[in-house]
């Protein structure tokens, strides 16, 4: 059973790479004197660059940077250390730290409850991940992939999992469009069923239905 859920749309693996863009892009200003915003296909390269850079810090302490004819002609080699991608990232990682505490306050749970951990993403890999992890529950609590969750989802009949039951909860509440009134709220067990009685005072007689919007 899902106690509570978190989340944060501009916290992802596609954030950390953003920042050593930003930071190689500031790089190549400061050697050529030259500003690759306008130029897409330089983007594009540099952030398949710095994909595989992100990838190769989480199991090496630098990563290197080589793009040949990067813009203009001009080839850019580089390198960044774990250090430094960990400093780019200092407030993304805080952010972590942050939804966990939220969702054991939502969840009326402390660290101290926590017996294992589930790592879900390419970028749990991250070392300053774990750390921040290990750190903050400061337990031996076990780190694994999302296996048994998956093998829940897929109708897996193994031992193992025959007696699992996953009881998920509503990521955001959702809410009608012109009314502000929430219809279910957010951590809600799912699936659900909620009913609300709206008054219709601005419609003619003669309107068969009506269109509703719900937003989260």
């Amino acid at each position: 059973e899902v106690k509570s859920i978190a989340g944060n749309t501009h916290l992802g693996g596609e954030y950390f790479v953003n920042r050593m863009i930003e930071y190689f892009i500031q790089e190549f200003k400061r050697k050529y004197n030259k500003d690759l915003l306008n130029n897409k296909r330089a983007l594009q390269r540099l952030h398949n660059a710095c994909e595989c850079a992100k990838i190769t810090l989480s199991s090496s302490c630098h990563a290197s940077i080589e793009i040949d004819s990067l813009h203009e002609g001009i080839d850019f080699y580089s390198k960044i250390t774990r250090e430094c991608f960990e400093e780019l990232n200092i407030d993304l990682f805080q952010s972590i730290l942050e939804l966990i505490e939220k969702v054991l306050y939502d969840a009326r749970m402390n660290k101290a409850s926590i017996d294992e951990i589930i790592l879900v993403g390419g970028s749990t890999r991250i070392p300053r991940v774990q750390k921040l992890l290990h750190d903050f529950f400061n337990d031996e609590t076990i780190a694994y992939g999302a296996a048994i969750q998956a093998a829940v989802l897929t109708g897996d009949k193994s031992e193992e999992t025959k007696d699992l039951l996953l009881l998920d909860v509503a990521a955001f509440s959702l809410a009608i469009d012109g009314v502000m009134t929430i219809l279910i709220k957010r951590n809600t067990t799912i699936a659900t069923k909620q009913t609300q009685t709206f008054p219709l005072t601005s419609f003619p007689k003669s309107q068969s239905g009506i269109i509703i919007k719900l937003f989260e």
